[in-house]
């Protein structure tokens, strides 16, 4: 069988990539901070869809413990052939109202976890010549016009991902950024925004986004946006000068940090 390992894998986005791939018959690693919920999905996994699960309790803002998942990833004898760099944070407050320890450790799960955990995979996919590696964006990363960390970040898992997708063509290793629009999971809460005005319209499921990022990333594509709602978001956002984007952003995105 396939091996896929997540990350984040416990809630939201990542609880979904965890509950499609077991389904389509993939070995699971599930990685994340909380070890009862990782407990929990991981006898649910087994019992239900009779494959093998296996946890890593693991904090990836901290480097000794991201080492070693990055050395489980690049594991030889036990493969991996399906990499999902899900786990990620947001932060609610101003860029200068908040603790360079809590945008370290944002940069260190958002950005460092994504190169060291993908550099792992790529390695050993290359020398078999297959893998595919999702990772974890957000539209927010088309609009770094709002001074956002959080947009930053994904700025970046953007730009390494569609280039890196490039660098592998004709290896047989795939590599996208899938980039969610507003999502209905734990992660705003967590973040401290208050969401509660936004428009229906603008919200997705986490389900729906696995089942179109999963389809873009076996149609190659090296980028994915679900929704068509943020397809015509980003790509209008493109033709917009940044002065205008920034106008737009500072008076209507909730939570910019």
């Amino acid at each position: 069988m396939p091996t896929a390992l997540v990350t984040g894998a416990t809630a939201g986005i990542g609880r979904a990539y965890a509950r499609r791939l077991a389904a389509e018959g993939h070995d699971m690693v599930l990685v994340a901070r909380d070890a009862e919920r990782l407990g929990e999905l991981a006898d649910r996994l087994q019992t239900r869809h009779n494959v093998r699960v296996e946890v890593l309790t693991a904090d990836l803002a901290d480097a000794a413990q991201r080492a070693q998942v990055a050395a489980r990833v690049g594991d030889v004898d036990e493969p991996v052939d399906v990499l999902v760099n899900n786990a990620g944070f947001g932060t609610g407050g101003a860029f200068w109202d908040l603790s360079t320890d809590v945008l370290q450790r944002q940069l260190e799960v958002n950005v460092a976890a994504v190169l060291e955990l993908t550099h792992a995979a790529v390695r050993q996919m290359r020398e078999r010549g297959r893998g595919d590696v999702i990772n974890v964006g957000s539209v927010a990363g088309f609009f770094t016009a709002s001074g956002s960390t959080y947009a930053a970040t994904k700025a970046y898992v953007i730009a390494f991902s569609e280039g890196l997708a490039t660098a592998l063509t004709g290896t047989g290793v795939r590599v996208m950024a899938l980039c969610p629009g507003f999502t209905q999971t734990e992660f705003h809460q967590r973040a401290g925004l208050e969401m509660s005005k936004l428009p229906r319209a603008f919200w997705l499921q986490a389900d729906q986004v696995v089942h179109e990022s999963l389809a873009d990333l076996r149609a190659g594509k090296p980028v994915s946006i679900p929704g068509a709602q943020y397809k015509a978001l980003v790509a209008i956002g493109r033709l917009i000068p940044k002065k205008l984007q920034r106008m737009v952003v500072t008076r209507t995105v909730p939570g910019r940090t």
